[in-house]
């Protein structure tokens, strides 16, 4: 099964993850991980895009369903949850497969959480006032001297860079690798991509189906539960348009519409994010096809791998 690697199924939302995941599950003895921030929440199924009761019978799931809309719950919280859940997967001999679209929990996973080293506050405030007074290019310069593995950017990353380095005694690379050595697991990247009329045309087809399936009734329900209209759970693309709608912002026929707009404009950064992000072996595939016919290239491609 690839030893200590792990396929991690990627792309923008509607693209079809959950398909090929299943369709996966069909080939490997497979239990996947999902990595998406919103799914966590409970109660919240329609508007989080959760596999239905019946997908999720078919395949054992984990990462869905862990905290209350009115909690929070980080991506290093959801690393460490993972930790467990990848050491349970594989002590019953399966196959763990991480799908998701939420960047920051792929990446906790992947690149290990990095913890800030202890950093003097007046010491802080006094490189903070220095750095503010320096010119952009001469900032670079300073951030490449102090660290070698800076990989450029703007003034606020060359700023953290510089800080880092002079307060800590350590470059920032070296504090970013050490928490990659502690990394849950080695990664395989599988990315699936759509046209972008295609994506288009499945985010509106699924925004009117969710609206068509509850989504407006479910956010109610939790609403009645005395979770506030702000609550962390409820900040999501999908489920804030439904609250909108609840307390009188808009009318209940633009809902689909605003969540189609709000979803667009979240899959475009998601792209960008997984284009330029993934380090290490990268798999892009079309995903117009057929679930099946994507699962079947994704396992050839792993059996050369392995």
């Amino acid at each position: 099964m690839g030893g200590g690697r792990v396929p991690v199924l990627v792309g923008p939302t509607a693209v079809g993850k959950t398909a090929v995941a299943l369709a996966l599950a069909a080939r490997w003895p497979l239990e996947i991980l999902s990595a998406d921030s919103r799914q966590v929440y409970r109660r919240l199924d329609i508007g989080t895009a959760k596999p239905t009761r019946k997908e999720r019978a078919k395949v054992a799931h984990h990462g869905l369903d862990l905290v209350e809309p009115g909690e929070r719950y980080s991506a290093g919280h959801f690393a460490r949850d993972a930790e467990g859940w990848l050491a349970d997967i594989r002590r019953r001999g399966r196959m763990p497969l991480v799908a998701g679209g939420t960047g920051l929990y792929v990446r906790a996973l992947a690149e290990g959480l990095f913890r800030e080293p202890p950093l003097d506050p007046a010491r802080r405030r006094s490189l903070d006032a220095f750095t503010a007074r320096l010119e952009s290019i001469e900032l670079l310069r300073w951030a490449t001297r102090l660290d070698d593995g800076f990989q450029g950017g703007g003034r606020q990353r060359a700023a953290r860079a510089i800080e880092v380095a002079l307060l800590s005694g350590h470059p920032l690379s070296h504090w970013q690798e050490r928490a990659r050595a502690q990394a849950a697991i080695d990664p395989w990247y599988i990315v699936l991509t759509v046209p972008r009329p295609v994506l288009h045309q499945r985010i509106a087809r699924r925004a009117q189906e969710m609206v068509q399936r509850g989504l407006i009734e479910e956010v109610a329900a939790v609403l009645a539960e005395g979770h506030s209209a702000s609550a962390p759970g409820l900040d999501g693309i999908g489920l804030r348009e439904a609250v909108e709608y609840l307390h009188g912002f808009r009318p209940r026929d633009s809902v689909a519409e605003a969540i189609t707009a709000s979803t667009r404009q979240y899959a475009k950064r998601q792209e960008t994010w997984f284009r330029h992000q993934l380090a290490g072996d990268v798999l892009t595939l079309d995903a117009t096809r057929s679930p099946e016919r994507v699962a079947a290239d994704i396992a050839q491609a792993w059996e050369r791998l392995t």
